[in-house]
């Protein structure tokens, strides 16, 4: 298995459990399905609603006495109605209740978007605190003090573009350590990668098969299905993998992690697999060239720009525009 390696000697699974969607029974399932599978990277948020049963599973798995604590590298996120003083503790100790942990190995700022305290999803303008109320660089300073308490061994954040990474970078004290966004062949972020790899950040990818699972709902109009592209099928059958697999091993390729969701055991053990599978320099030229800047998590969910949230991800600009000139993106996603 590759590993994204931190400063400190931690080390990470390039191949983690996604649990974005998971809940209730199957995500306890899914946990100790996945660690009994070999996993030893799992990712969650306060967001998700499943805090508590994957504490109940690890807590089960650790019970057995043959996986331990520190086998286990754990990622969680604040949400962002906790970004105000005095609020990133208590939303962090919160957490650590539910997982049943005294730390976590990672610990994210979920979006650069700050809610009035108690709001779980925006519904008006007055639910947003605006970047001066609530300003990125005090939320990154209480994170930099859970990280010296020993909350958190790492910290970083979830959806920021490289305006904003060195917006805060230039701030800190502690450099953010990851960066999770969404990453796919169809969005391949090279320039938001070179950023974060001049800056020794690492990169985690989310919907690395495209979240199909995701409702109706919270689709755009004629979504394309990363597993049904023609070049990932075709290398697929080449190295006798599925096309999920070619998806997941691309990432661990690019030097990144990512963390595939599924709550059946045996995708979550043909995922894992993917480990194994050693894509060719063709196999990486013939990906690289499916890029079309396309989200499936455009994040205009977000966007308030009366609140000072324009543009989440910063791409309104004349290279992005040219980019994306000619592509169907998705839109309204969650509306």
């Amino acid at each position: 298995m590759k590993t994204l390696e931190f400063s400190n000697g931690d080390k990470m699974h390039a191949i983690g459990l996604g649990t974005w969607k998971s809940t209730g029974s199957k995500v306890k399932k899914a946990v100790k399905d996945a660690i009994h599978a070999g996993y030893r990277h799992i990712d969650t948020a306060a967001a998700y609603g499943n805090e508590e049963e994957i504490g109940e599973a690890l807590s089960e798995i650790f019970d057995e006495g043959e996986i331990f604590r520190e086998d286990i590298f754990i990622t969680s996120k604040l949400w962002n109605d906790s970004h105000a003083e005095g609020q990133v503790r208590p939303a962090l100790e919160e957490s650590l209740k539910k997982l049943k942990l005294d730390y976590l190995d990672l610990f994210l700022i979920h979006w650069p978007v700050a809610f009035r305290h108690g709001v779980e999803f925006p519904k008006k303008p007055e639910d947003y605190l605006t970047p001066e109320e609530a300003p990125i660089i005090e939320t990154w300073k209480q994170m930099e003090k859970a990280k010296k308490d020993g909350l958190a061994r790492h910290i970083g954040v979830s959806n920021f573009s490289d305006i904003k990474l060195k917006d805060l970078i230039a701030q800190a004290t502690i450099k953010p350590e990851m960066n999770q966004v969404e990453l796919h062949p169809l969005l391949q972020q090279d320039d938001l990668l070179k950023y974060c790899k001049s800056e020794n950040i690492h990169i985690t990818a989310y919907s690395p098969l495209g979240s199909g699972d995701r409702s109706d709902a919270m689709k755009g109009k004629d979504e394309p299905n990363l597993l049904e592209i023609k070049t990932i099928k075709e290398i697929a059958r080449k190295h006798n993998a599925s096309a999920g697999q070619i998806l997941i091993s691309w990432h661990a390729h690019r030097g990144n992690a990512a963390i595939p969701k599924s709550t059946s055991k045996e995708h979550i053990e043909e995922n894992f697999k993917a480990a194994s599978i050693e894509l060719e320099d063709s196999d990486m030229k013939a990906i690289a060239k499916l890029d079309e800047h396309y989200r499936f998590i455009t994040g205009n969910f977000f966007e308030e720009p009366s609140k000072g949230y324009e543009d989440i991800y910063d791409e309104n600009s004349p290279i992005v525009e040219s980019i994306k000139k000619g592509i169907d993106t998705v839109k309204n996603v969650f509306k």
